[in-house]
């Protein structure tokens, strides 16, 4: 009896044993066959998905001194900030930008804009501006102001207007910038869905003279260990320069005798994706005006975008709005960058109008652009990072209550976004085929040179 009862006992643990190895099999089998596309919410799953994509991803963790990571980044810009951002630059308010692109370089007066053969254009006769702009501007070029010379297409600015997109602004200095936007004598404007931003040829020392000349005297790369305060401006410099440069290989002349434009990604390699840091500092440029711009939500979704186009300028303010309060957003990067961590301490005041004199001086260096398209960028970015300053930051070291934003500069702010917001797109999309390729070949260029 005691005998058949501990066979008994024996084969009930041993088809225990069997059902729990088969049930690990089963397991083991949907883990190794399971759809890469399926979506599980158990946690080992997501433990699973969480290693293997960070395994993947050259850039994955938390952004560099900001609140989200690289991933949730990539994943809200595709899903919602670029495609909203590229419909709401396309409508009239934030079409139109007013700007000064005359020669008058602060810093090396004989090397202007209008002495450069490939880069300066005839100014727009005045017939050509909306009456509300002749009004309001009582100067004119005369013959001897510019001589106009024939360029390369691709370096100028179109100035084609649309007569029915404008009403009059109110206009004040940014504390951040250089240029006068009280003085309108000198503007002209322009429409940015004709002039996008891509190659114009413009390279050599002139351009390398500026760059130089915003690193070496303006903003200095230091050291990780430094404090955030004195990293800032750099890593925002950077950042745009990486923007930048994206722009002109992801739009770039392939062939000027066809007039054939295309993609020049051994230009995108070399220039920002072979530095890990320019990637990064792209991302925290991104995050950095993305918050700029969240913190901004009550007065842009109350800004009156009036242009003369009522069905244009509703749908402006309900994309504005769908831009500010996205659910997706808010939960996944409810603040992209703690502003409020910065120029603490008792050399933090002096820290913030130290920073502000540079990047004013940054500002200044436009006018020192040699080509007459790349100025106009140049301007409205420095502006839009300038209006993101504002927006964050005490102005002259005084704290500011009530945050009022002129139109220049909201335009600058939401198109420096969008250009932002299409570089990380085409860094994510093609960076890590860009690297397979261009790595590889340096790999083997320099097996072959040992």
């Amino acid at each position: 009896m005691v005998k058949s009862e501990t066979k008994k006992k024996i084969r009930l643990n041993s088809w225990r044993t069997w059902i729990i190895i088969g049930a690990l099999i089963v397991l083991l089998f949907a883990i190794l066959f399971v759809p890469r596309n399926f979506h599980h919410t158990t946690l080992f799953n997501r433990i699973r998905n969480c290693n293997c994509s960070q395994q993947g991803l050259k850039y994955y963790g938390i952004v560099e001194d900001c609140c989200c990571d690289y991933e949730t980044v990539d994943r809200i810009n595709e899903d919602v900030l670029y495609p909203l951002l590229h419909e709401i630059v396309k409508y009239p308010f934030l079409r139109y930008f007013k700007v000064k692109l005359w020669c008058d370089c602060p810093f090396w007066p004989d090397d202007g804009m209008c002495r450069l053969r490939d880069c300066s254009v005839c100014e727009c006769p005045e017939n050509e501006f909306p009456k509300t702009f002749r009004e309001s501007s009582s100067h004119s070029h005369s013959s001897d102001d510019i001589v106009c010379q024939e360029g390369k297409p691709e370096a100028t600015v179109d100035r084609t207007i649309d007569t029915k997109a404008f009403r009059g602004w109110i206009v004040e200095d940014n504390p951040w910038t250089n240029d006068d936007e009280t003085d309108t004598d000198e503007m002209t404007y322009v429409n940015l869905q004709l002039n996008p931003e891509r190659y114009t040829g413009y390279t050599g020392p002139s351009a390398r003279r500026i760059w130089d000349a915003i690193y070496t005297e303006n903003c200095p790369k230091y050291p990780s260990g430094e404090c955030q305060e004195k990293r800032i401006l750099y890593k925002l410099i950077s950042g745009l320069h990486s923007s930048i440069s994206i722009h002109i290989a992801a739009d770039y002349l392939i062939d000027e005798k066809t007039n054939t434009w295309g993609q020049n990604l051994s230009l995108l390699y070399d220039r920002v994706l072979k530095y890990p840091d320019r990637v990064r500092n792209l991302y925290f440029t991104f995050l950095f005006v993305l918050r700029s711009v969240t913190k901004a939500t009550d007065y842009l979704e109350q800004a009156d975008y009036d242009t003369g186009n009522p069905l244009e300028d509703m749908n402006t303010k309900l994309m504005m709005k769908k831009l500010l309060h996205d659910s997706k957003l808010q939960d996944a990067c409810p603040k992209p960058f703690d502003e409020a961590k910065l120029w603490k301490g008792q050399s933090g005041p002096e820290l913030m109008q130290q920073t502000q004199r540079q990047f004013r001086n940054i500002s200044a260096l436009m006018d020192c652009v040699g080509c007459e398209k790349c100025r106009l960028w140049g301007k409205l970015q420095v502006l839009g990072l300038g209006t993101a300053l504002k927006i964050l930051f005490s102005v002259n070291g005084q704290e500011h209550s009530g945050q009022t934003l002129q139109r220049n500069e909201v335009i600058a702010l939401i198109n420096l976004l969008h250009r932002l917001s299409e570089s990380v797109k085409f860094v994510h999309d093609m960076g890590p085929s860009v690297e397979r390729i261009f790595g590889k070949q340096i790999s083997a260029s320099d097996q072959i040179s040992r």
